[in-house]
C-alpha cells in the first residue's frame, strides 16, 4: 500500500499558496488541505473538482478557533499531518516609519507572526507524531526580513513581522528534535501582492513567475532532513541578475 503525504497550506486560495496547492495536488500519493479564510473561493472549488485529494478548509491567520477546527478536521479525514507550509501573509503598509500607522503594525504581526504561532500551537500534537518521523513546517518568509542583507522597501511592518517569525523558525528547530523547521524566501513573485510593489517601483510586474517560485520552494521541502535543512533561511534559488533585490546565495542571511 502506498503511503500518502498529508500537507496543510495556509493562504492557499491565491498566489504562491495556490500554486503550491495545485502543484502538490497533481502529485501521486498526496492529500492537500488548502487553508484560507474563504474555503468556498472559486479557485479552490475548481482545484478540488479536478483533484479529489484537495480539501479546502477554513483557516484564518491568528484565529485560534479556526486553526484548531482545521486540525481536528485533518485528523478526522486523514489521520495524520506531515508537512505544514505557512504561506498566508500580508504586505500593505508602505512609507516612512515616522508616520506609519500603529494599526498597520498590529495587522501585519497578527497575520505574519502570530499566525505562525497559532497554527503551530493548534497543529503540533498531530504534526509531531507524523508517521514519516520527520515532520516539516516551512514558513514562507521574505528576503526583506534579512537584517544583514537589508534592502530598503519602505515596508517596515512587513519586514519586521516576517523577521520576528524567522526567529520563531529558529526556536522551533531548537525545541523539537525531530521537527524540520525552515524559513524560505520565495523571491519577488508576480502575485497580486508582488505586482502591487512592482507598480510602486514603476516596474510592469514582479520578476519571478509563480511556477518558478513554487518549484524552488518545493525543492527545499522535498527530501528535507533535520541535519541539512532545519533551522535555516533558504532562498527559493540563488538569483544573480545583478538587481539590488536579488539574493545570489542558496541561503538568505538572517
Amino acid at each position: 500500500m502506498s503511503i500518502k503525504t498529508v500537507y496543510l497550506i495556509s493562504g492557499a486560495n491565491r498566489g504562491i499558496g495556490y500554486g503550491l496547492a495545485a502543484t502538490l495536488a497533481a502529485r501521486s500519493n498526496t492529500v492537500v488541505f488548502a487553508g484560507t479564510r474563504d474555503p468556498a473561493a472559486q479557485s479552490l472549488k475548481d482545484l478540488a473538482a479536478r483533484h479529489p485529494n484537495v480539501h479546502p478548509v477554513k483557516l484564518t491567520s491568528g484565529d485560534k478557533v479556526d486553526n484548531e477546527a482545521t486540525i481536528a478536521e485533518i485528523k478526522k479525514t486523514a489521520g495524520q499531518l506531515d508537512v505544514i507550509i505557512a504561506s498566508a501573509g500580508i504586505s500593505k503598509q508602505y512609507g516612512p516609519l515616522a508616520t506609519a500607522s500603529l494599526s498597520e503594525y498590529r495587522d501585519h504581526f497578527e497575520v505574519n507572526t502570530l499566525g505562525l504561532i497559532v497554527l503551530f500551537q493548534a497543529a503540533h500534537k498531530l504534526l509531531l507524531v507524523s508517521p514519516t518521523g520527520s515532520p516539516i513546517i516551512a514558513y514562507i518568509s521574505t528576503g526583506a526580513a534579512s537584517l544583514s542583507a537589508y534592502y530598503h522597501m519602505s515596508a517596515s511592518a512587513y519586514g519586521a513581522s516576517k523577521a520576528a517569525a524567522n526567529f520563531l523558525v529558529k526556536a522551533l528547530d531548537a525545541e523539537h528534535s525531530a521537527l524540520i523547521s525552515m524559513a524560505i524566501h520565495p523571491g519577488w513573485v508576480a502575485t497580486d501582492m508582488g505586482n502591487m510593489v512592482a507598480a510602486r517601483n514603476e516596474l510592469p510586474q514582479a520578476p519571478v513567475k509563480v511556477e518558478d517560485s513554487v518549484a524552488g520552494i518545493l525543492s527545499r521541502i522535498d527530501g528535507a532532513t533535520k541535519e541539512k535543512s532545519s533551522g535555516r533561511f533558504w532562498n527559493f534559488k540563488a538569483v544573480k541578475d545583478g538587481m539590488p533585490w536579488d539574493v545570489p546565495t542558496e541561503e538568505v542571511p538572517w
